[in-house]
């Protein structure tokens, strides 16, 4: 699970290393949560998301890559929704 924040948007995979492919996504880009602002609101949105999108293609355990962001804030409130989610990291 790759979490990427920019200014305005919040940007969740779900990867697979071993055949590089993308096996699931979610954003506050996509159709589903178009408003959806880039702040804690908007990340606990998105986390939700993420989770059932993965649960919905069979993903269950997932390793949280942050890409070296502080585990505070959006980055925490993302993490717990995708846990609440059904996510197990």
């Amino acid at each position: 699970m790759a979490v990427c924040f920019s200014g305005k948007h919040i940007y969740v995979q779900f990867v697979d290393d071993l055949a590089r492919k993308t096996l699931a996504a979610a954003s506050t880009r996509g159709k589903e949560k178009k408003g959806v602002k880039a702040n804690v609101t908007g990340a606990q949105a998105i986390g939700k998301l993420a989770a059932e999108t993965a649960r919905s293609k069979g993903i269950a355990k997932v390793v949280f890559d942050r890409a070296g962001a502080r585990y505070h804030g959006k980055v925490k409130a993302l993490a717990d929704a995708a846990r609440e989610g059904g996510l197990q990291f």
